[in-house]
């Protein structure tokens, strides 16, 4: 039986690319290996040359050093000179007879001094004269009735007539008056301020006009003539 060989099994077509592979990467270590060990060189030359340079900066600068001389100290400040002036005073001056008093002498002559006490000024009231027909509405002490208020309401009610035609209407209320009285007691000037009706504004101004004199009113102790109003009722008896 003759054995054949199958295309799977030929290790010889296999052989020669395997080899071209491996010179390739062969070639490539080479090439690396190479590249590495000259860089390597180039750093170490740069960095040689830099120490040489660094060196011999570092002696210039020194003997540069060495050979300058320090600089001088700054000068002291200078201080101002005060001169002094000394006044001589001549031993035959005549100083004269000076009395120097002291706080104890102030005081025992401050004491010895009569007191004086300020003058005061009285203060001068000028009193406004009053005129005689001058009307005050308000005075210091007002008139009244003689008996004051009770007798005049008997007055009143004992002289007061009621009208007829006043009482036919039915007309009742307040009539107030107005007089002055003079500072005799007087009245006179009598009017009426508010009536009710012409029959009794006319009756009340009657039983005013027939009052007996007043007693005056006074400003500063001084009858004067005063305004006084007087209301006057008027009342139905039922």
């Amino acid at each position: 039986m003759e054995i054949k060989k199958t295309s799977k099994a030929d290790l010889e077509k296999g052989k020669t690319l395997a080899l071209l592979m491996g010179a390739i990467v062969a070639l490539a270590v080479l090439f690396v290996g190479f590249e590495w060990g000259t860089r390597e060189l180039k750093i170490d030359a740069k960095e040689g040359i830099a120490d040489i340079f660094a060196e011999e900066e570092i002696e210039i600068t020194t003997q540069e050093a060495e050979n300058t001389p320090p600089p001088p100290p700054p000068p002291p400040p200078q201080q101002e000179v005060v001169a002094e002036v000394l006044t001589i005073v001549e031993d035959n001056v005549d100083v004269g007879n000076q009395t120097l008093m002291s706080s104890e002498d102030t005081q025992r002559e401050a004491q010895t001094q009569t007191y004086v006490p300020p003058t005061v000024v009285a203060a001068v009231v000028v009193e406004e004269e009053i005129s005689e027909q001058q009307i005050f509405e308000i005075v210091e002490e007002m008139p009244e009735f003689p008996g004051g208020d009770g007798a005049r309401a008997i007055f009143l009610r004992d002289n007061l007539k009621y009208p007829v035609v006043a009482q036919e209407n039915g007309i009742q209320g307040r009539v107030t008056c107005a007089f002055v009285v003079n500072q005799d007691g007087s009245i006179v000037d009598i009017e009426v301020l508010r009536g009710l009706d012409p029959s009794l504004d006319k009756e009340a101004v009657r039983v005013i006009s027939i009052m007996p004199k007043w007693k005056p009113g006074k400003q500063r102790n001084k009858p004067v003539r005063v305004k006084f109003n007087l209301p006057i009722q008027f009342r139905l008896q039922q």
